[in-house]
């Protein structure tokens, strides 16, 4: 089982005030994951093939076959009414806030 200073740990990294009754169910669920993960291990696999690229299973073996992604020139005429109706631009370029 992980150790309640564990989970006081996990949650301080996460910014989290945890009350007692708190720890205590987040010590006894992060237990059961852990387990899970634990059980996991011992599951043979080695008569199991190796899976493929998830997007094989979307487009195919036509996967090597895609488009290659490149930027394409927007007609100067939109990119000027999109600037244009920005209401803060310095030049060719939209101001936005700073997030941080």
């Amino acid at each position: 089982m992980i150790k309640k200073e564990e989970v006081q740990h996990i949650a301080k990294l996460s910014r989290i005030k945890l009350s007692q009754q708190e720890l205590k169910r987040f010590q006894g669920d992060l237990s059961s994951i852990l387990d899970y993960f634990n059980s996991l291990k011992e599951v043979d696999v080695s008569e199991i093939e190796p899976t493929f690229h998830p997007a094989e299973y979307f487009f195919g073996k036509s996967l090597g076959k895609m488009r290659k992604d490149k930027a394409e020139s927007q007609p100067s005429e939109v990119v000027n009414k999109l600037i244009e109706a920005a209401p803060d631009k310095k030049k060719r370029h939209i101001s936005v806030k700073a997030i941080f």
